[in-house]
């Protein structure tokens, strides 16, 4: 590929071979030590880029590009929202029945109209890197969608 070089032996060609002393050579090594440190940060530069650009907002992606970054064992799920309708309990001026029955409380997030979109489950031991994870879904993820990050300590 184009930029993909080898700045010393570049150099070093493009040099007259009769200037090319011990001396002269080890001082153009030294120049092209820069160089191909430059041509390094672009590689890495252009490969991080390429990575942004493949991957979108699709569920399947958003799992590899966390799990690539933080978890090599592939444990970080994304759980789609499962949006409860809400329960309401009556005060008394309402004159309805106070029994209950069983139920299940849910949080504001887990009921309709203020649920969250997705959720993506991680290991207990990711618990230090919320910020980068936050930092990281916010970049892939559409502009309208609410998640919630739950930390397992189980997995």
């Amino acid at each position: 590929m184009w930029y993909k070089l080898d700045a010393q032996r570049l150099i070093l060609q493009a040099w007259p071979s009769i200037l090319r002393t011990p001396v002269i050579s080890s001082f153009l090594s030294l120049v092209s030590d820069e160089i191909s440190d430059l041509n390094n940060m672009f590689t890495v530069n252009r490969s991080s880029n390429i990575t942004k650009i493949k991957h979108n907002s699709q569920t399947c992606f958003l799992r590899k590009i966390l799990n690539d970054t933080f978890d090599y064992q592939r444990r970080i799920k994304i759980v789609e929202g499962i949006l409860k309708k809400p329960k309401y309990i009556y005060t008394d001026g309402e004159q309805r029945p106070k029994w209950l029955g069983e139920m299940i409380i849910y949080s504001k997030e887990e009921t309709e109209g203020n649920g969250v979109d997705f959720t993506v489950v991680v290991p207990g031991e990711l618990k230090n890197y919320q910020i980068e994870l936050k930092a990281l879904i916010d970049f892939y993820k559409l502009a309208g969608k609410r998640y919630k990050i739950v930390i397992d300590e189980n997995i």
